[in-house]
């Protein structure tokens, strides 16, 4: 059982959702900042330093309520959009993270790569939840969904890590620049001015060189030497006092996924896909076998309610 004290705080909550299967979960940060953040101080008062909404043309602070936001189409030329024209194109906030499609798991490249967060089980969803990583596991396959995160809509990939699930936020297409801007070298090994030799040492070059991923096998030179420095000034008592301000708090957005019988709604969504679901396996620790030729007994109001 985890730390309450240190336990990670939840960002995001919703559901996985693929076909008609729902698994409620939790996003956490995957990662944390480990640089050197430097605030700014006024060095005659120690007090801290913030930015200013200041117009580039004269130089001179302008108040909150004077600023309108605006996107360039041409040189010189803008269009100015309203705060409530902005707000109506918000992407509505579904609390699902929609998987489109599963795609292999070495088929997105390093580059669409942008932010990760560990995805968790809440709500009894554990099992549906164990169900969808191994099931991506086994098929060497990420799922590819859409989000939306603080009104954002991002592009992300659900992958399989372990005993858990990673959702990565992707770049979207249009972000990404196209290679063929860039003065690389032939693809062809032998037009690039290649030898066989050359290819050869180079391959015993980097199988000597080779190792499994370590992460701690990685240090962050600049920040070990900045906190070294610190060190050597708290002890020698050259420090100062800055009074530090309250940070505002953030809601949690938070909601609910109720969870079907787990066989019945991947077999619908199989029928609904145009595909022909398995056979279910009959239990082995049945007493008694089943009656034949004995038509189903009608689902009761609360079922048909749960399944609609």
């Amino acid at each position: 059982m985890p730390d309450s004290k240190h336990a990670p705080r939840v960002l995001w909550k919703g559901a996985i959702s693929f076909g008609l299967v729902h698994i409620p979960v939790a996003l956490y940060s995957a990662t944390t900042d480990s640089g050197i953040d430097f605030d700014w101080l006024d060095k005659r008062t120690m007090d801290p330093v913030g930015y200013k909404r200041i117009n580039k043309k004269t130089g001179k602070e302008i108040a909150r309520e004077q600023i309108v936001k605006g996107i360039e189409y041409e040189d010189g030329q803008y269009v100015v959009l309203s705060d409530a024209e902005i707000s109506a194109a918000y992407p509505k906030t579904t609390q699902t993270i929609e998987i489109e499609t599963f795609v292999p798991a070495g088929g997105i490249p390093f580059v669409y790569l942008e932010r990760p967060y560990y995805v968790a089980p809440i709500n009894r969803g554990a099992k549906v939840y164990a169900l969808l990583r191994e099931t991506l596991q086994r098929s060497g396959r990420v799922g590819v969904a859409r989000v939306v995160i603080q009104t954002k809509e991002h592009l992300a990939a659900l992958v399989p890590s372990g005993a858990g699930l990673v959702l990565n936020l992707l770049r979207w297409g249009a972000d990404i620049r196209s290679w063929g801007d860039m003065p690389l070298p032939s693809e062809n090994a032998r037009q690039a001015g290649l030898s066989d030799s050359e290819l050869k040492m180079a391959k015993a070059l980097v199988d000597d060189m080779s190792s499994d991923w370590d992460p701690d096998a990685f240090k962050n030179s600049f920040k070990d030497e900045i906190m070294k420095l610190v060190d050597r000034k708290i002890e020698a008592g050259q420090t100062e006092a800055v009074e530090k301000q309250e940070p505002m708090e953030t809601s949690e957005a938070g909601s609910s996924a109720k969870i079907l019988d787990l066989t019945e709604l991947l077999q619908r969504s199989l029928r609904k896909s145009g595909s022909t679901p398995p056979a279910p396996v009959a239990k082995a620790t049945s007493k008694k076998p089943a009656a034949r030729n004995k038509k189903a007994a009608p689902a009761s109001k609360t079922a048909r309610r749960r399944a609609a």
